[in-house]
């Protein structure tokens, strides 16, 4: 069994209830985009510490290993955004499914059991707010479960066990630059992390751009904001950025 963490809230969650449920798995895998917000790399070694504490696999991180190892040098070398701001979902598979997919195909465990014809479960962290997400088809090689839906479990529900656990809680995770960001959450980038919003204009501005006008794909990111600072409506607010990438 392994369990695809994504570092926030939902995929957190499940790992805890799942040690209540004695629901093992055998291998944790954390695919590293190179793009999360801070709290996602500082919640890492918080989280690795209580898996530990609870006779858990700890996390093990994968990320791309191609001539661009993160999504952001891949954008920028190419002069694009990524592929969520054309309407594609590439990057989330390029950068979050492969690296995890190419490690299990030399995982021994895992290797043993397609040798006898078997299948790995891969153990999702979509919650039942979100359950029209889990659309993943079992292939020749894994079958997919969704435990938070199968528990009923909504946002609500995760964050309190994970209060509950005694742990802080691990806020959103998404790449900083995320097409799928809402405008609240390009305004909380700006105020919360001012140098990761420089990055993502930076990336937006370097762009050749013909079809979309840029992060926002029907706005620019620069342009939202500069038209929301002169209104002075940028203030703080809980930030949730929906992709295809597992929280």
């Amino acid at each position: 069994m392994i369990v695809s963490w994504g570092g926030g809230t939902n995929s957190t969650a499940m790992l805890i209830e799942m040690h209540d449920r004695q629901m093992r798995p055998d291998l944790i895998l954390f695919a590293d985009t190179g793009g999360e917000k801070p709290h996602t790399y500082q919640f890492i070694p918080i989280f690795s510490r209580w898996l530990h504490d609870h006779d858990f696999p700890e996390i093990l991180i994968v990320s791309n290993d191609g001539i661009y190892k993160t999504l952001e040098n891949n954008c920028l070398t190419k002069k694009m955004l990524p592929s969520l701001a054309y309407g594609f979902k590439s990057c989330s598979d390029k950068y979050k499914r492969r690296p995890q997919e190419k490690f299990a195909k030399t995982w021994e465990p895992a290797v043993k059991c397609w040798e006898a014809g078997g299948k790995v479960t891969k153990v999702l962290g979509i919650d039942a707010g979100e359950a029209h997400r889990a659309a993943i088809q079992d292939d020749k090689l894994y079958r997919y479960t969704y435990p938070l839906i199968e528990w009923n479990w909504d946002r609500e529900d995760c964050e309190r066990i994970i209060t509950e656990a005694g742990l802080p809680q691990p806020g959103k995770s998404a790449c900083f630059y995320c097409p799928a960001s809402k405008k609240k959450e390009i305004r909380e980038l700006k105020q919360v992390y001012p140098e990761l919003f420089d990055r993502a204009i930076a990336m937006e501005k370097n762009a050749k751009l013909t079809d979309v006008k840029g992060l926002g794909r029907r706005f620019s990111w620069e342009d939202y904001i500069n038209a929301d600072e002169a209104q002075g409506r940028l203030f703080p607010e809980v930030f949730e950025a929906p992709c295809m990438c597992v929280d």
